[in-house]
């Protein structure tokens, strides 16, 4: 079996030059330094994190192909006032399968050509999941701090937040959460050398485990979002 090695300069002079030469023609001729700097690597950096990601949620999607666990490259320009048709950027996702994941908290990694960032988000979460998640966070606020601290470096906590609080006079901590109206757990670094380094298969598998305390305690609202009212 073939072992990530890490991705290559030519990978990344790829993804750069996808700004300068946005075009079917260009991409077509340069198809083969995609399939192989780029595909091959991720394919083989979900192939190795695979069996970690396994002991955090056993339904993860795990195939390491494009429109499973790989982004693709074109963009969907339909209703975008950007009509360039291929990104400067490539991630790969874990998360269960999903009528729309970007409700689900997913673990990722994203690079572009000047650097890479990985994580924990809960992106595009509606208003009413978010509800669940301040119930919860009510329910026992030491419970719930002590499960926010893995959230320490090399992550912070991102996200939109409401411009004035839901709840007044909060602990900070706590309403650094409670006011978000999405939020990720978030690592980046423009070293570049790093994506270089078969290394990245244990930075990405330590941090991913590090957060797993959250991704389970937002599985739990996951849960309770899906549990039918009577």
């Amino acid at each position: 079996m073939s072992q990530f090695k890490g991705f290559s300069q030519a990978g990344l002079d790829f993804l750069q030059n996808v700004c300068i030469y946005n075009s079917r023609e260009w991409f077509t001729k340069n198809r083969a330094i995609y399939d192989n700097e780029l595909v091959k690597p991720f394919r083989l950096l979900v192939e190795q994190l695979a069996p970690e990601m396994l002991k955090i949620d056993q339904w993860f999607e795990t195939k390491p192909a494009i429109g499973k666990t790989l982004s693709r490259i074109n963009r969907d320009t339909r209703f975008s006032k950007d009509k360039s048709l291929y990104r400067d950027r490539l991630w790969l996702t874990f998360k269960r399968p999903s009528k729309d994941w970007k409700e689900s908290p997913c673990f990722f990694f994203e690079m572009d050509p000047y650097g890479y960032r990985y994580g924990l988000g809960y992106y595009c979460v509606p208003k009413q999941t978010m509800d669940i998640l301040r119930e919860e966070i009510n329910q026992d606020h030491e419970k719930f701090l002590q499960m926010a601290k893995c959230v320490k470096k090399p992550f912070k906590l991102v996200g939109e937040s409401y411009k004035r609080p839901l709840v007044k006079d909060l602990p900070p901590k706590i309403a650094n959460w409670y006011n978000r109206k999405d939020l990720a757990a978030l690592a980046s670094s423009d070293h570049i050398e790093d994506m270089f380094s078969e290394k990245l298969v244990d930075t990405l598998s330590k941090g991913f485990k590090q957060l797993t305390p959250l991704y389970d305690y937002l599985l739990k609202v996951e849960i309770i979002k899906h549990i039918p009212t009577l």
